[in-house]
């Protein structure tokens, strides 16, 4: 047998010993690093299997106008979550759940049995009304939780529309202003987040953890609401009166390019897009359509003669035959045997087609493109709105005779309304050619504080202020005697210019009685603080010229925005020309202080329209002093004579 030394034994032993004392320092070591170092990962993995989290949504940014009226906000409209191992009874949460919310009953039980930990009804239960939050409150049925959500509350309803633009129902912006600024207006959602266990039952003893959202910013406008609905106002009497197959309108601050007001018809609310095809809610107008301008793009060519010196507005002549041969066509002018002889301003106040092709034939094809090139025709004006056109111009091996005689009155190219109100605002304001724009700034929806933003972009000067102050005054002209004349204000000074362009067919031929009447003006116009542009598409049982159709709304949109800012009256400006249809004016007289039998002397001119109870007139709208239109209303308001 063999024999171990007592030495050989201890080496033995000493080993073992050795291995398991390295086993427990491994495992203390192992135990140290899952408790000190690994912990807080293992816990979190931990709760990541526990934890059941029901989000709650940021509130998304509120857009207001340029005085911080509020344009879009939001409503509390909660969202249904489902815990299905929470649910005690399938069938009696289907019964009463399918009265609560429109869903088919075989679709809310695979819901409700779905294999998930939280099961969002998609979208039957998304944006809950108050009627149906507090029905599923009132059932107190485990399994059921109503997360925090809500959804945007459009305060003008439609107005305003195409440029705001709407979200998804997960309050994502889809169009307009609410897609190109989503992620300023979005914010960060954050979530309630409870325990449960392996069978989904909720851990009771385990406190709940709430995350808070973070809200979106504010955003903030140049557009006024007040102006904006002065617009929207006109636009719908003038659907209504000519059924037109289109119509827009815009408001500009000529100084910075700020945009006051854009509208567009037909339009849309933005909660219903999907009532309305995508045609209508995808196609802002005024920065999406393109056409041929007519006689407002007369101003262009104006502002380059003028900055060129090749005429005298008071001192050269042109004489007009009622056409001119250009190129082996023949061009005629609007009126029929012409204007005969006439100064260059009164070849811009009658909107002679012969006078302004004289014009181009003298600026030459290379100075005229060039200034509407400078002028920003061509190219995008880079508003901050989606969807902006370029524009079509004649390429320069296009150009001929013909084609320089036809630009010159505005015909053969096309142009979109932003470009041109961004061209006219530089020809009334000294030269500047503002990037036009409608988000004024970023606002901090806690403080209220402005935490970004936009100064005025000057891209290039283009004419200097001598010439401006020429077009100015040429336009003046076309408002108080010639084409524009429905746009004239009484007590304010107003410039402007008609245009009547004919629409191409599919076969590219000009379409017979199918035009886009327009009117773009300014006031006041020795310093305009606004300027306005109206087109109406195809008007019905109308003639359709601008002077008819289009200028009148312009002048309105001007008179009550004018008042609106509390522009004060300007002396010193030209009186109107009358011409049938016009009315006559008439200064309203001071009716204070009249009884109602002396109210009959006054029915010659004018027509009173009495309210309220009593003798004697307490009160009258307009004042006393106002010039209207002969024949105009006046609303005076009865008392007793001692209330004076």
């Amino acid at each position: 047998m063999r024999r171990v030394s007592v030495v050989t034994v201890r080496k033995r032993l000493a080993i073992v010993f050795l291995c398991i004392a390295l086993y427990f320092v491994v495992m203390l070591g192992k135990l140290a690093y899952v408790q000190l170092i690994s912990s807080p990962e293992i816990v979190a993995k931990a709760e990541e299997l526990w934890s059941r989290d029901i989000p709650f949504q940021p509130e998304r940014g509120n857009i207001l106008d340029r005085n911080g009226e509020v344009l879009v906000e939001n409503e509390v409209a909660p969202s249904l979550l489902i815990v299905p191992r929470q649910i005690e009874d399938v069938d009696f949460a289907v019964d009463q759940l399918s009265r609560i919310i429109d869903i088919d009953e075989e679709k809310l039980r695979e819901h409700l049995t779905n294999i998930v930990s939280v099961e969002a009804i998609h979208p039957e239960g998304r944006k809950l009304n108050k009627e149906q939050v507090d029905a599923i409150r009132t059932l107190n049925l485990p399994g059921l939780y109503l997360a925090e959500d809500s959804k945007r509350f459009y305060p003008y309803d439609e107005k305003l529309a195409h440029v705001l633009g709407f979200t998804g129902i997960d309050n994502q912006g889809l169009m307009g202003l609410e897609a190109s600024y989503d992620e300023i207006l979005s914010g960060e959602a954050g979530a309630l987040s409870f325990f449960s266990d392996a069978k989904g039952h909720r851990l009771e003893e385990m406190s709940n953890r709430y995350t808070p959202p973070k809200d979106g910013n504010h955003l903030s406008l140049t557009i006024d609401a007040d102006i904006q609905a002065i617009v929207e106002r006109e636009l719908d009497q003038a659907v209504a009166e000519y059924n037109p197959d289109g119509a827009l309108a815009m408001v500009m601050d000529p100084k910075s390019g700020e945009i006051l007001s854009m509208a567009t018809r037909p339009n849309f609310h933005p909660n219903e897009y999907q009532s309305v095809e995508p045609e209508v809610y995808n196609r802002n107008l005024p920065v999406f359509s393109t056409y041929e301008p007519g006689s407002t793009f007369k101003i262009i060519t104006l502002s380059a003669a003028l900055q060129e010196g090749l005429i005298d507005l008071d001192e050269d002549d042109f004489h007009d035959h009622g056409h001119v041969e250009v190129g082996g066509a023949r061009l005629r002018c609007w009126q029929s045997g012409g204007h005969g002889s006439q100064t260059y301003l009164e070849v811009v106040q009658n909107s002679c087609n012969p006078g302004f092709v004289n014009l181009g034939q003298k600026l030459g094809e290379e100075k005229l493109f060039t200034y509407i090139d400078q002028f920003g025709f061509g190219e995008k004006t880079g508003i901050d709105l989606e969807g902006e056109s370029t524009g079509i111009l004649f390429d320069e091996e296009q150009v001929g005779p013909v084609e320089l005689a036809t630009t010159a009155f505005g015909q053969g190219v096309s142009v979109t309304p932003i470009q041109q109100v961004t061209a006219v605002a530089a020809a009334i304001n000294g030269g500047y050619l503002y990037e036009p724009y409608v988000v004024k700034g970023v606002v901090d929806p806690i403080t209220g504080e402005m935490v970004e933003e936009r100064e005025p972009n000057l891209r290039e000067r283009i004419i200097s202020t001598e010439t401006s102050e020429e077009v100015k005054r040429a336009l003046e002209h076309v408002v108080a005697k010639g084409t524009g004349r429905g746009a004239y204000v009484h007590g304010y000074r107003v410039g402007g210019k008609t245009g009547t362009a004919q629409k191409v067919g599919p076969d590219g031929r000009y379409l017979e009685n199918d035009h886009i009447v327009s009117f773009i003006g300014f006031a006041p116009a020795d310093d305009p603080e606004l300027l306005v542009y109206v087109a109406v598409d195809n008007p019905k049982d109308v003639l359709q010229f601008g002077g008819v159709v289009a200028s009148p709304i312009g002048g309105r949109i001007i008179g009550d925005s004018l008042r609106h800012l509390d522009v004060p009256t300007r002396e010193g400006g030209l009186e109107k020309d009358f011409q049938w249809p016009d009315m006559p004016t008439v200064e309203v007289p001071n009716l204070v202080g009249e009884t109602v039998n002396d109210l009959q002397q006054y029915l010659a001119n004018i027509t009173i329209e009495v309210e309220g109870e009593g003798d004697v007139v307490i009160s009258q709208a307009p004042s006393s002093g106002t010039v209207v239109e002969s024949g105009s209303t006046i609303r005076v308001f009865l008392g007793d004579e001692e209330t004076q």
